[in-house]
């Protein structure tokens, strides 16, 4: 169970990493526009939101990390605790005000890998 907690808390912070490059640096490119449904106009006058979303995406790539480094049943444990939660906190609530789909994309990664981190 732990190599699953630990491939499971890993996928997610790639996700998250993917969020990040897509926010910060693709998000008025034609890439990040697809992925998120935009038009260029409205592309170009969010980009700065879009930007803090992706830092802040990148701070959870950095808890996940930092304790995956640690051990998913070991030191890192309430750190992937912590993290895997504020993924699925932020996923339930961008499904509640911005898209069903994040519920799906962010929230059940989220959820599957919290659950793997607390029974290993």
């Amino acid at each position: 169970m732990q190599t699953l907690a630990t491939v499971l808390a890993a996928l997610v912070a790639l996700l998250h990493l993917y969020f990040l490059v897509l926010e910060m640096f693709f998000w008025t490119k034609p890439l990040g526009r697809k992925a998120f449904g935009l038009d260029k106009d409205f592309a170009e006058r969010s980009k700065a939101l879009a930007a803090n979303q992706g830092l802040y995406n990148g701070f959870l790539v950095a808890g996940l990390a930092w304790g995956l480094v640690q051990g998913a049943a070991g030191a890192g444990r309430p750190w992937l605790v912590f993290f895997l939660g504020c993924v699925v906190v932020a996923g339930v609530f961008g499904a509640a005000t911005a898209s069903r789909k994040i519920l799906f994309v962010q929230a059940l990664p989220g959820a599957l890998a919290l659950a793997a981190v607390l029974a290993s």
